[in-house]
């Protein structure tokens, strides 16, 4: 597991941010970026310049599985 400090210490001006692919395009969007280890970093669109909310590689992937499951 990556220390959730590190993950917080990356840069991420220049980082490569997308939309989720079934995003209408509207300034309403949470947009995600890849971090080192398999964790993600994700961010309101609509205010891009507040600090993203970083997530571990196993963070993620128990979120992803309670969306998948319905749990969430």
């Amino acid at each position: 597991m990556t220390d959730k400090s590190e993950l917080y210490s990356i840069d991420l001006s220049s980082a490569p941010w997308r939309k989720s692919p079934f995003s209408d395009g509207g300034e309403g969007c949470v947009e995600m970026t890849d971090l080192p280890g398999g964790g993600v970093a994700i961010r309101d669109s609509k205010n891009p310049t507040r600090p993203a909310l970083c997530y571990t590689a196993e963070e993620w992937e128990a979120f992803r599985k309670g969306v998948i499951s319905g749990a969430l």
